[in-house]
């Protein structure tokens, strides 16, 4: 279970057009939960219905456990989350967030290329932080629409040639073939940013081996509609409260769980965030989500139950 606590928002400041740079603190001056390099924390920001839950990459220090960093984009078209922070919120005032979580961890390696666009260079920053110190190679390609709207890059100042900072008005889309083909040995490629960016990626990468590609997604891209008719029911088991429930051919296996009251937490229901994984105890899972590793995926020890279902009959959840 994620923890949950109070934070107060210190400070809050212009990091770009449009991008604003928010310090989390402790109300009592006492140290936040540790964290690593990829990981966000969820917002839970008050609305007129409830509560909205928003997750923003951790871009600070992690050894810093005084303050978390992050930066909000105003999204013009977006699901009310970004508003608020930009129109309501303001230093002094207490808000309660939970993590943090991760699912973007940057893994060891001799090398690495970060190729991020717009908002997505917020992940990017405390992994470029640990790969310098770890003695590692590494470059970092980073794009926006404007140089304006381009965030942080005072801090990637100090990196020098390692950077490159591609904004299109200047310089068009950004060149992935020219870096990411051919293929280079022993080298881990992160990209975050918007989903045309990572598409592209992904493609330019589809030759290079198996687990050398890391991506983390602001929303899930465009899935062909899936027929109920080929879908079929499960029967998934609770361990924990002894449970038994039927999920239908046509519901998710997250909705049928929370009617019959497991109460899992969630937010993007398309399998990005992270928020409902599951522990799997028994089954086979039919996984869908854009979170999970090949390799995660093949040890089947998690699920998220918003879009994954089950390729065999039974499941058995730690629930």
């Amino acid at each position: 279970m994620d923890t949950e606590r109070e934070v107060l928002v210190r400070t809050m400041t212009w990091a770009a057009d449009g991008v604003l740079s928010i310090t989390l603190v402790d109300p009592d001056g006492g140290d936040l939960a540790v964290w690593e390099p990829g990981a966000h924390i969820d917002l839970q920001l008050p609305a007129p219905d409830g509560v909205l839950s928003r997750q923003y990459s951790l871009c600070g220090d992690p050894a810093d456990r005084s303050q978390y960093l992050i930066g909000v984009l105003r999204e013009p078209v977006g699901r009310g989350g970004s508003a608020f922070v930009h129109d309501v919120l303001r230093p002094g005032q207490l808000l309660r967030v939970r993590g943090p979580r991760n699912h973007f961890r940057l893994e060891p390696s001799k090398r690495y290329v970060f190729v991020a666009g717009g908002i997505g260079i917020t992940p990017m920053l405390p992994m470029i932080a640990a790969a310098q110190a770890a003695g590692a190679q590494w470059q970092l390609v980073y794009g926006g629409r404007t140089a304006a709207s381009m965030a942080f890059t005072e801090v990637l100042a100090g990196y020098g040639d390692r950077v490159a900072l591609r904004p299109q008005e200047v310089h068009g889309l950004l060149d992935l073939a020219g870096l990411l083909q051919p293929p280079q040995p022993d080298t881990l490629v992160y990209s975050c940013g918007p989903e045309p960016l990572l598409a592209a990626v992904e493609q330019q990468c589809l030759t290079w081996p198996s687990g050398s590609l890391h991506l983390e997604r602001f929303a899930a891209p465009e899935q062909p509609a899936r027929d109920p008719a080929d879908e079929h029911s499960v029967e998934v088991v609770l361990q924990t409260s002894g449970r038994t429930v039927m999920v239908p051919a046509d519901r998710s296996v997250l909705e049928a769980l929370n009617e019959a009251g497991a109460d899992i937490l969630s937010d993007c229901l398309e399998g990005i965030c992270g928020t409902c994984e599951t522990r799997v105890l028994e089954g086979e899972v039919d996984h869908r989500d854009f979170v999970l590793t090949e390799a995660e995926r093949t040890a089947n020890e998690y699920m998220m139950p918003c879009v994954s279902r089950a390729r065999s009959a039974r499941l058995v959840l730690e629930l």
